[in-house]
């Protein structure tokens, strides 16, 4: 039973699972583990609004720059790559390809960077309480989810009005299970890079440059079927990459309202639960260490 103190339900020393009593800190079982876990649901929530709450009320326009930082985001590529590059070359609606690909890309860029920090951003945490330690990097993906949801709405009413506008079709309705893939990919990411970042203190300094790298790599701004035509091999790995996956499926279903062939849903399939399965394990055999920071 949680301390009245204690609202988010945190249990403190010592702590009873379901296999007894064991040593704070302790790897239990991975049932278990996924129980406790369950059972801390309403903490990951209220500790992802709390945070996106705190960081919005230090801006004058709070929530707004939800909205902002990817607009502004796209008026920068706009102009570096389809204005003076010319990039934009051969691809219908470049304005509504990039708006989809730097919203898409920069929900899995945050929920990265934020998993890599997670564990010892939340050191004082660890050492107050005993709670699964996979609620801090799977809270980083709900926060970003909170965050990712209203652009959404605005991202669709962009491309609905800006020229050339879209005729909006039964489509649209696939974004809900490409998110869905995307957020399942996301935690399984922020899982994975939440122990390295714990043991690799360095990673959270390299994490912007391969963002950046991930970033040119998965077809954001520039179509890689054609860059890369006379290149089959480098071709065939960048559309390997999972976010290429998540961003010509979301642009088949919203911008060009056509169907996406099956494997690149089979692909984005593989790559979510795979990671997600990997990720967490990963994490999962780490727990004992990260009360050691």
């Amino acid at each position: 039973m949680s301390e009245p103190n204690n609202p988010l339900g945190l249990s403190t020393i010592p702590s009873v699972s379901s296999e007894g009593l064991v040593p704070v800190g302790k790897r239990i079982s991975l049932r278990s583990y996924l129980e406790a876990l369950w059972n801390r649901r309403h903490f990951i929530i209220a500790e992802s609004r709390a945070k996106m709450s705190s960081s919005t009320r230090k801006n004058l326009l709070g929530y707004g720059w939800l909205f902002l930082n990817p607009l502004l985001s796209v008026l920068a590529f706009w102009f570096i790559f389809g204005f003076i590059l010319e990039s934009d070359k051969g691809i219908y609606n470049f304005i509504g390809y990039l708006v989809i690909g730097v919203f898409f890309f920069q929900y899995t860029g945050k929920s990265m960077t934020g998993g890599t920090n997670s564990i010892r951003s939340g050191a004082s945490m660890i050492k107050g309480f005993q709670f699964p330690r996979a609620a801090l990097p799977i809270s980083t993906v709900v926060r970003n989810f909170l965050d990712f949801i209203p652009s959404v709405v605005v991202m669709v009413i962009l491309i609905a009005v800006i020229p050339p506008a879209e005729v909006i079709t039964w489509r649209v309705l696939l974004i809900v299970p490409i998110i869905v893939l995307q957020t399942i990919f996301n935690v399984g990411l922020a899982c994975f890079l939440a122990r390295l970042g714990h043991k690799i203190p360095d990673l959270s300094n390299f994490m912007s440059i391969i963002s950046r790298f991930w970033l040119y790599g998965s077809g954001v701004f520039f179509s890689i079927e054609d860059r890369l035509d006379n290149h089959p091999l480098i071709l065939a790995a960048m559309q390997f990459n999972p976010m290429h996956a998540y961003l010509t499926l979301t642009r088949d279903a919203l911008l060009y309202g056509v169907d996406s062939p099956m494997w690149m849903w089979a692909m984005g399939t593989v790559w979510a639960i795979g990671l997600l399965i990997v990720g967490f394990l990963f994490f999962w055999r780490g727990e004992e260490s990260y009360g050691r920071l």
